[in-house]
Formats: structure tokens, sequence, C-alpha cells
């Protein structure tokens, strides 16, 4: 896709990349060293599901993907390489496993070598989390109270459990973000954002904690100096090796020893690229609503708060503490809801011929009923939902919760369908709210927040957004601001800016304010009050 930006006529103008990989997809997009975008491209990644919460994916697929999408991006830029003066990286917290020579290593049942990535929302790890959770480390105040099966050293240690040959051959365990820039580069440098949020690291003391390993079982690692996990830790931004590689140039169509930056995690790419554009990141909450939803918040000093993972030192802004929160499943959850419809086939038929997304033609039809983006959420019609189809990831890290629909009748109809999204964007807004109190009753109070993400693009969900949380949402000029994350590291790390705070102030704007309205503030209120009273009764049940 190319944006309606010209490129200026000089042979001066300088660009960067950035690459994002997300659950299903490759992307890249071309910038210029305003923010702004003139193209963009993705390429489809391969998902493989099996029982036992089992999802896996290719680290080969993947590198292909990127290599595809890069090159068709600078192609539809027509930018010439040499113009290209970074490069940067953000994925999924997914973990890669590869033996000697960077060789896959089959991390499943399948036995298939090429599925050797263990997928960020794969849970197959629940019992490691629990026994990791169970002995309780100090380090355990570090991620909210509770580690997660999302983060790596619980699957890390089903692999060395349940796959001991193959946790053995490996080499190297990376995160996906990790991996792109060593396949890029060959530098094994790891982000403090990826092994600070998912790996334990305490980038504040620039450690890891071998006492920690070794009473979860992994004394391995620990034993190994951590070579396999990373022993040099550097900041998001930081150029890596002595950039592009010949080989990793030739396949991304860029020039070899192009500056490769230090990557992040693909919610954090979004934060950099948003909250930058309000000139003080620690007022703001970067909201990033795709697949999963993510929340991060930065403060100059620590603040623990119980549920919320973090603090994290250096993990998204340089020299500043990270609180990170959000939903294994958000955009996901709304597909998910949607499916269990009885007009959602018909609706979604009606969709495609429309060249609209399902949740997209809902909205409009929302806003076609309702005088006000705000009065929209009147069509809810007592539907409450609590979207917990995957656990909840903040404030309860409670990877046991499950959704709760109530309120449902007899209806077959479209209308009926409308007021069931609306129900479920409205959860979406009312779980963030919970985060946000959360944080505000540990000392981490927010003012505002920066939303990006595809799942969040559309104006009535960022309204309704306003209004469930009470807080002013504001959108970033960049249509893709995760890309624009990734691109500013590479400009960072392509010397074009100082630092980070420097480059998100300059590549980074607000286009529009949703402002939370007054007339719908008690509805929300009682709306938000049966949220946390269906949730409480299902953890009652269970």
């Amino acid at each position: 896709m190319t944006s309606d930006y010209t490129t200026p006529d000089t042979t001066n103008a300088r660009f960067v990349v950035g690459v994002d990989v997300g659950t299903g997809s490759a992307r890249a997009g071309v910038f210029d060293l305003d923010g702004r975008m003139l193209a963009t491209a993705k390429h489809d990644i391969t998902l493989y599901r099996e029982s036992g919460s089992i999802v896996e994916q290719s680290s080969t697929e993947i590198w292909g993907a990127v290599c595809h999408a890069v090159k068709d991006a600078i192609a539809q830029a027509d930018v010439s390489p040499e113009r290209i003066v970074g490069i940067g990286f953000d994925a999924t917290c997914s973990l890669v496993v590869l033996g000697q020579g960077g060789k896959p290593l089959p991390v499943g049942p399948s036995e298939e070598a090429e599925r050797d990535i263990i997928v960020w929302m794969d849970h197959r790890a629940v019992e490691q989390a629990e026994r990791i959770n169970a002995a309780g480390h100090d380090i355990l105040k570090y991620v909210g109270g509770k580690i997660s099966p999302e983060m790596e050293t619980p699957k890390l240690l089903w692999l060395l459990e349940k796959r001991p040959a193959v946790f053995g051959d490996a080499w190297q365990f990376f995160d996906l973000t990790d991996f792109l820039t060593w396949r890029s580069t060959g530098d094994l440098a790891r982000s403090t954002c990826t092994v600070t949020c998912k790996w334990t690291y305490l980038a504040h003391e620039h450690r890891w904690d071998g006492t920690y390993f070794r009473s979860v079982g992994l004394g391995v690692l620990a034993d190994e100096d951590f070579s396999r996990i990373g022993q040099k830790v550097v900041e998001p931004g930081t150029p890596l090796g002595a950039g592009l590689t010949q080989e990793a140039a030739a396949q991304l169509g860029l020039r070899a020893g192009t500056p490769v930056a230090a990557g992040v995690i693909d919610a954090h790419a979004g934060g950099i690229g948003t909250v930058g554009a309000e000139g003080e990141p620690a007022a703001c909450l970067a909201y990033v609503f795709g697949t999963s939803s993510c929340t991060m918040t930065t403060t100059r000093e620590p603040k623990f708060v119980p549920g919320v993972w973090g603090p994290y030192f250096s993990a998204m802004v340089p020299n500043a503490w990270l609180n990170e929160g959000g939903q294994s499943v958000a955009g996901a959850a709304i597909e998910r809801l949607l499916a269990l419809h009885p007009a959602t086939a018909e609706a979604r038929s009606r969709s495609e011929e429309a060249g609209q997304s399902l949740p997209a033609m809902l909205a409009n039809l929302a806003m076609q009923a309702s005088d006000t983006l705000s009065d929209v959420v009147k069509l809810a019609q007592g539907v409450h939902v609590v979207p917990e189809f995957l656990g909840n990831r903040a404030p309860f890290a409670d990877p046991h919760a499950r959704a709760v629909i109530a309120g449902l009748g007899m209806e077959t109809d479209l209308d009926s369908l409308v007021s069931l999204y609306i129900a479920g964007i409205c959860s979406i807004g009312y779980g963030l709210r919970q985060i946000v109190e959360t944080q505000a009753s540990a000392g981490a109070p927010i003012e505002r927040v920066m939303i990006s993400g595809g799942a969040g693009r559309h104006d009535l969900v960022r309204q309704l957004l306003a209004d469930a949380v009470g807080k002013p949402v504001l959108a970033a000029r960049a249509e893709e601001p995760v890309l624009l994350g990734a691109a500013i590291l590479g400009a960072v790390a392509g010397g074009q800016f100082d630092d980070v705070q420097t480059a998100m102030g300059d590549m980074s704007q607000v286009s529009k304010i949703y402002e939370p309205h007054r007339d719908v503030r008690a509805l929300h209120d009682a709306r938000f009050s049966a949220f946390t009273r269906l949730q409480a009764v299902a953890r009652e049940i269970r």
C-alpha cells in the first residue's frame, strides 16, 4: 500500500525502514525523518495450532516474509537503497529455538523442525508458570507478582521437562525480535525490552539473577553464564554489529552495512510511535489494541502494581520505568464473540461484498442508528460481556479466567449482532479502565491514552473507549504507529537523532483527540459495575 505522501525530489532525502512481525503477518514501512510514511507492504505468515494450547510458527518463514515485505515497501516508495539510513524491527514476544548454525529445532509434538517458535499466545506452560509463582522468588515483584505462561522462562522450563533433547541441542533461545536482528547482523545482542519484559533480566542492575533460574529448575542456563539467552544486552535503538550483513542485505533489497537497531516487542513499538507525540510520556498510557491489547505506562521511579507487569527499566523509553498490562485477546476476543452469533455468517458475507471488515461494518451500522458516537453505548441494551476468552493478563494475572456473556435473548437478527458488538467493545474499555484504576491506586496515574493497533482505528471504537475509561483517547498522525516505532529506532541507530526520546518527539504527532462525554458517564459507570461483578462471580464459580 502506497501512502498519499509525495517524496521530495532530491537525492539528499533520507529514509528509514520499520519492520513489524505480528501474529499473522510481517509488515514493512518506509518513513521520512519527519515520521511520514511513503509506503507499506505486508506478507502473511502461518500460525500452527495443536491441542493443549499449543501455537507455533516458523522462523524461516517469518524471515522470508520480512524480506518480501521490505522489498515490496521499498519498491512502492520508489526509494533507492542508498537513501535508507537505518532499519528497526519489532515482533511479538515469541520464543525462537535454534540449533548449531542457526538450524531450526522442533518445539512441539509435530516434530517438524521448521516449527521452531512457541508463539506468545501459546499457553502450554501454565503448569510451569504456576510452579514458578508458587516458589515466590523475589524477582516476581518485577512482573506484578506473578509470572505469565506467555513469558519465556515458563516456556523454557516446559521445553526442558517435555523436550529435553531439543533443549539440550539448542544453540540459542531468542525472543523473536532478537532473532530478527541477529539474522540481519549476526550480532547476538539482546534488547533490554525483550529480556527485561519477558525473560526476567534486571535491566536496572544490568544482570540476570542466577538464583531465580536455579530456584525454578533452569539452573543450567545460569551455569552456562546465560550464553544461550543473552550475555550482551543493549537498549532499543542501539546500532548492532556492522549493520546488515551481505547476505541479509541481498535478501532484503538493501545496502550492506545499513545500520540495524536493537528492537522492541511489537506493542512497545506502538508505544514508541505514539507517546512521544504528547511530549511527556509519563502522563500518557500507550494502548495498543490489536489481536491482543497492551498497555504501557512510563514513570520516573519504579512503581510496583499488583497484577501489572513491571516495573521494567529502559524497556521502552530509555532510562524510564515501564509498567505493562493488557489482555491476551482483545481484537481476537471481539472476533470470537461475534462468531458465536447466528447472524454472523450472513453479516460477514455482506461486509465482504462492501469491502469492509465485519467489525467496521457493525461500527458503521451502530453509528447510523445513533445520534452521536457516545450514544452508541445505548445499543448494547442490557447485554454485558467479560471478554476473557484466554484468561486475564491484568490486573489479576489469571490465565484460567474465561469469558462471560450476560443478557442474551432469542434474537437472531443483525440488530442484535450490532448490540453484541457494542457490548464487546465497551467491555474492552472496562478492562482498560480496570488497569488504569489499579495503576493509579499504586501511584502510577495517567491523564490520557494514546491509541494504536488495527482493532482501534475506527472513530467509534476510540470514542467508546474514551467514554468507558473516562480519559481522553488520542490518535497519532501516523496511520501505522507500530511500524513508525520500529522506524524511529532505525533512525536512532542510523545516527539521525541523538536518542530515542528526541526521535519520538520529532517523528510522532497527534492527529485527533476523543474526549469522554459527560452525558453517558453514569451509564458507563453502571456497566463497569456490572462488568466487575460478573468477573468476580465467574472467579467465585470457578
